[in-house]
């Protein structure tokens, strides 16, 4: 499978469906949106679907024209943008299962290849950086708008350039973005490091609750749906909490679980030798080595237990 391939499948596709996986992060919603504008300067008309997204990212080109939903039950193309399996796609997976052709561009090392058409590299410290590469071989002008969406991902994924991954390519490219017009600090602190009211409450919580384990080497917290309605939470007001651990003196595992109505939510971070993605793996999960997530079903406690018993044997 070539660059060629997809681009040719581009082409021919009339009614295209743009994807990512559920709870969307800034790289999700980044990737998405800087293909959905890509895709409309190439002269094509997707349909960029995602159902939630935290609000923090409003500030995005683009943003206003996400769909929650479509009355397209066949579209003729799908791509999937950083999302790991078809499962991760959640309840809007349909869309892509009964298009014509599938894409998958992607750069998680765990991902299963469900597309026809799967563009992979684990290498990329964020989906948006591989986008980058992408638009440019198809001939697509890489705007302030495209690159925008495009930086927002590469910032929320690396941590504002912090975690292991981020290459001498990623700053080369951060840098060719500067010189479009792109806004690097001001993109930075409104993905990044502007938090809501609720982010910041739930925060507090969290660091109250705060346990360590294995001589402290793991660090564990937890967040309840009752905590959440408290402090009045929106989607994606428990990004971050994971890294309260993380950064900790002599913490290599910082675990957090989110309680949702969909089960308990598992967010796994580490410094420097734990393959998280291999725990959450174990549950039906997976990501990155040093950031992945799972979900499980049963109550905090139950949660806690199988999620400690796995982290420690990685250690």
């Amino acid at each position: 499978m070539t660059l060629d391939d997809i681009l040719e499948q581009i082409n021919q596709a009339e009614k295209i469906v743009i994807l990512t996986h559920e709870n969307p992060d800034g790289d999700a919603v980044g990737s998405s949106l800087a293909m959905y504008h890509a895709l409309k300067a190439y002269g094509k008309s997707p349909d960029l679907i995602i159902p939630e997204h935290p609000r923090v990212f409003d500030c995005l080109p683009g943003i206003n024209e996400i769909k929650t939903q479509s009355d397209i039950e066949h579209y003729d193309l799908a791509i999937s943008l950083d999302c790991a399996t078809i499962k991760m796609l959640n309840g809007f997976s349909k869309y892509f299962e009964n298009a014509k052709v599938k894409v998958c561009i992607d750069h998680h090392s765990t991902n299963t290849m469900f597309g026809d058409y799967n563009y992979v590299n684990p290498a990329a410290p964020a989906c948006a950086q591989i986008l980058l590469v992408v638009l440019e071989y198809f001939g697509i002008e890489i705007t302030k708008e495209i690159g925008t969406c495009i930086l927002a991902g590469i910032i929320t994924d690396t941590g504002g350039f912090k975690y292991q991954g981020v290459t001498a390519e990623t700053f080369e490219f951060v840098a060719w973005l500067l010189n479009k017009g792109v806004d690097v600090s001001k993109v930075y602190r409104q993905v990044l490091q502007t938090k809501t009211k609720s982010n910041f409450e739930l925060n507090r919580i969290a660091s109250d609750r705060i346990e360590f384990f294995e001589n402290g080497k793991i660090a564990y917290t937890y967040i309840t749906k009752e905590d959440e309605e408290k402090v009045n939470a929106e989607n994606g007001d428990h990004e971050g909490i994971v890294e309260i651990g993380r950064d900790i003196e002599g913490v290599e595992v910082s675990v957090f679980i989110c309680q949702t109505s969909k089960g308990c939510k598992i967010s796994l971070r580490s410094n420097d030798y734990v393959n998280v993605s291999d725990a959450c793996m174990v549950f039906g999960g997976g990501g990155h080595p040093r950031a992945a997530g799972c979900t499980i079903q049963g109550t905090i406690e139950q949660a806690k237990e199988k999620v400690l018993k796995e982290v420690s044997r990685l250690l």
